[in-house]
């Protein structure tokens, strides 16, 4: 997570409040992702690698937006397979997500 973190404040294209809200929320994200990798650790990984590539790709400042849209839909995809068992990632992963869509990058 340190990665995604020094990727966003490194990105000089995203508005500094920006910025805050999403290091937010990936901030949420990471202990919702540990709390899943207790009961199944290979999908929560793949949560894992897709937030980091999704906040890897938003923070370039020549980021493919159908990248980053695809990145994006098939997190959600994977986290929803959470629905039942770790509601609050799922939660977090849908405001990540939704506010990487409306950032508009």
């Amino acid at each position: 997570m340190e990665k995604i973190k020094s990727a966003i404040e490194a990105a000089d294209h995203i508005p500094a409040e920006k910025k805050a809200e999403l290091l937010e929320l990936v901030s949420k994200i990471k202990p919702a992702i540990s709390q899943a990798s207790q009961t199944h650790p290979e999908h929560a990984q793949s949560i894992a690698k897709l937030v980091d590539e999704s906040a890897q790709t938003a923070a370039r400042k020549d980021q493919s937006r159908e990248q980053l849209n695809k990145l994006l839909q098939k997190l959600k995809q994977s986290a929803e397979k959470f629905q039942a068992s770790h509601p609050d990632l799922v939660a977090f992963v849908t405001e990540y997500t939704g506010f990487l869509s409306a950032l508009g990058i």
